[in-house]
């Protein structure tokens, strides 16, 4: 059931975004979106979305907003820049973060909004693109409880499963360590793949078979949708916490430099794990 006290704003309505928004208003939610896209403001506002030109236009009416821009820059222009959501705020606002951003972004925001007597909810999300047009994303939350109470009732209209972790930050260690395990495995698909083509086996078969016994994973599962696109950047924030913990770590800064080859591979020439679709399909 829908909690009538919230309005919800999105920043970045694209690709994810843009699922959120239909589920969103399916659910009976008052939706307003923001985009640099006018392509993207025109889908929201086809699904029923009111528009405004910059987060500072959502006001104090409403109460959730939704970040959903890509990177640790964007995060702080739209909220705390010149045009931002902090500018024109109502305090008890809640600002939930689910772009994939380094733990540290999402803690200096937090100390940012409790300046104005809001707060925020650390919400990375995961499972891809496919996954928010079903509206069975997973979000992983870290914030206070009252947060993560407001966060469920939101973020259950396009999410199957929410998993609170703890503190904000902790929400994006946990996708942090979630994208680490993710490209362990799509290299390890890649270069498992080549190995099998060198013998003529039948890849779609083998897959199959594979997933059948111990070398399962959703990261073969999911083969079709991955793209490495995000994949530097999640390399680098799991480097960076790294660093900050002193740790050695050498299978994580290969993956590091692996998967920036990688993304090529799967763009250009990927193993043929994929059946291919049947004539005139």
């Amino acid at each position: 059931m829908t909690d009538q006290r919230e309005s919800v704003g999105i920043v970045g309505v694209g690709r994810m975004g843009l699922p959120m928004v239909k589920h969103l208003i399916a659910k009976g939610f008052a939706v307003t979106a923001c985009d640099i896209n006018p392509g993207n403001c025109d889908a929201a506002r086809a699904l029923g979305a009111t528009i405004v030109a910059r987060p500072a236009d959502f006001g104090p009416s409403v109460s959730f907003v939704i970040l959903g821009v890509g990177y640790d820059a964007e995060v702080m222009a739209v909220t705390t820049g010149e045009g931002g959501v902090f500018a024109t705020m109502a305090p008890g606002t809640l600002i939930a973060v689910s772009a994939t951003v380094f733990p540290a972004t999402v803690k200096a925001l937090a100390a940012a909004a409790r300046e104005r007597g809001c707060d925020v909810l650390d919400a990375p999300i995961c499972r891809g693109r496919w996954f928010a047009d079903e509206g069975k994303l997973l979000a992983l939350f870290g914030g206070a409880d009252e947060a993560v109470a407001r966060g469920r009732i939101v973020y259950g209209a396009f999410c199957s499963d929410i998993a609170p972790l703890g503190d904000v930050g902790h929400g994006q260690v946990a996708k942090a360590l979630n994208n680490l395990l993710l490209w362990i495995g799509s290299i390890g698909i890649i270069e498992a793949g080549r190995i099998a083509e060198s013998t003529g086996i039948d890849l779609p078969k083998l897959r199959a078979a594979l997933m059948l016994s111990s070398g399962k994973s959703q990261a073969l599962e999911d083969w079709e949708q991955t793209s490495f696109t995000w994949a530097l950047k999640d390399m680098q924030i799991v480097s960076a916490m790294t660093d900050e913990a002193g740790l050695s770590l050498p299978l994580t800064g290969a993956v590091k430099e692996m998967v920036k080859e990688a993304r090529r591979i799967k763009a250009t020439n990927p193993p043929g794990w994929t059946a291919p679709a049947a004539a005139g399909a």
